[in-house]
């Protein structure tokens, strides 16, 4: 599955979605992750209400099921998660590949609930009422998506 970044610097996330210089995107399995590639953006990218600098950073991750970012507007989330993406604020600057190394063993165990329905992104969805492989409640690294209370409102 595809992660996206907001990154000002492609190490680690550190950036604001609507003021990112970078969106940097991996991808990522129980095997590994890779670099997919850096995206730049440029221009004013200070909040000034101007909702038209977020289509093209859209654009960018429509194809990723998970945005980790340093902060987000309420209604650069609301876009987000339309795109069914599945937003993640960290609270202090994060290295990306850390990130990457917690969200593979995560994958390898037993991912929560939220994560397991990302994944599906692009997927029919499928049901198996008679498998016995019931999800165990067992927990690995913790990854919690946005909640309403991280959202920055304004």
């Amino acid at each position: 599955m595809k992660i996206a970044f907001a990154t000002q610097d492609l190490k680690k996330v550190d950036a604001h979605f609507g003021w990112a210089k970078n969106i940097a995107i991996y991808e990522v399995s129980t095997q590994g992750h890779q670099f997919i590639e850096a995206i730049q953006f440029d221009g004013d990218l200070q909040e000034d209400g101007n909702e038209d600098k977020l289509a093209p950073k859209l654009e960018a991750i429509k194809d990723c099921t998970i945005l980790y970012v340093a902060a987000i507007g309420g209604s650069g989330a609301a876009r987000v998660v339309a795109q069914k993406i599945h937003p993640i604020k960290v609270n202090q600057p994060e290295d990306i590949g850390e990130i990457l190394d917690k969200l593979q063993v995560v994958l390898q165990g037993t991912p929560p609930p939220w994560l397991r329905k990302v994944m599906l992104k692009g997927e029919e969805r499928k049901f198996d009422f008679e498998s016995e492989d019931a999800p165990s409640l067992a927990r690995g690294p913790r990854l919690d998506p946005i909640g309403e209370d991280e959202v920055e409102h304004g």
